[in-house]
């Protein structure tokens, strides 16, 4: 069954954003929501997300899931906004908790803090299978560039979060904790298993050179054939040389310090301190 699927690009962090809809009943998930965030300031603004409430209230379409593809390192999630606003169950892949010890430890975040993944509503499993509406829907562990990716194929349609990126870009980077460029090559294999017409709609688009446009669409097919670096024919051996010296020369996403410690909490921020004020901490030289 086809969805439909509206995206919402966010210039500011190049994230691209769904709504998922099965026409015949009006229920929908939103998929990797975006809350802006201003560095220099520390101040939090709904603009990205209240677009997609308005979308969705014009549309009269009802909630059954926020899904998140995996803690995302370049942006805040809107996630409780969202469900406070819309309803709908969080969920996300069950190697969150991996990605919970790893940073709770980094940030130091204290007993407090569970690495359970209780945060959510719902922790995913590789296969797993739920409904959006009446469209049928399934969970794939993708890890690589985080232990904690998910892949939904939501009827036709398969949100890879940043497994893949456009064919003319590539692919995600692998050198975060617990990321792996060989894990990504094998997680990268499940998608192309998928049926050659599979839409496939990616997380980021940064315009790859000689692209005047930004463009977050594409098939299986095509990225099988075309992706510049994982393309059939591409061994294991050579992606992951490949995607570990390009890796070398990247730097830090902007907002990977704020971003982990929200994200990691299912887009809550920290408990507020005793004077009231809530803080994210600014670790120096963990990366």
């Amino acid at each position: 069954m086809t969805p439909q699927v509206k995206a919402f690009f966010d210039k500011d962090t190049f994230t691209v954003s769904y709504v998922v809809s099965d026409p015949e009943t009006k229920k929908c998930a939103i998929v990797d929501s975006v809350l802006d965030f201003a560095p220099n300031s520390g101040r939090t603004s709904t603009k990205s997300a209240d677009e997609i409430i308005a979308f969705i209230e014009e549309a009269g379409l009802t909630v059954d899931w926020i899904l998140e593809t995996h803690v995302h390192a370049d942006h805040m999630s809107a996630a409780p906004y969202l469900k406070e606003k819309l309803g709908g169950a969080l969920a996300i892949g069950t190697n969150i908790t991996v990605v919970q010890d790893v940073f709770g430890k980094a940030f130091n975040a204290g007993t407090d803090f569970q690495r359970d993944g209780s945060q959510f509503d719902h922790l995913f499993n590789d296969g797993d299978s739920f409904k959006v509406g009446n469209i049928e829907a399934r969970a794939l562990h993708t890890p690589g560039h985080t232990p904690a990716c998910m892949t939904y194929i939501i009827g036709d349609a398969g949100f890879v979060g940043d497994t893949l990126f456009m064919p003319d870009y590539g692919t995600a980077r692998c050198d975060f904790p617990g990321g792996s460029a060989e894990t990504l090559y094998a997680s990268v294999q499940k998608i192309f298993a998928l049926p050659d017409e599979t839409r496939l709609f990616m997380c980021h688009d940064y315009k790859a050179p000689g692209r005047d446009t930004y463009a977050w669409e594409t098939t299986v097919g095509e990225e099988k054939t075309k992706n510049v670096h994982i393309h059939e024919g591409i061994s294991a051996a050579e992606f992951a040389e490949m995607r570990n010296k390009r890796d070398a020369t990247l730097d830090m996403p902007r907002l990977i310090l704020p971003s982990v410690q929200v994200n990691m909490r299912a887009g809550d921020m920290p408990p507020a301190e005793d004077n009231g004020i809530r803080y994210l901490k600014l670790p120096i030289n963990l990366f």
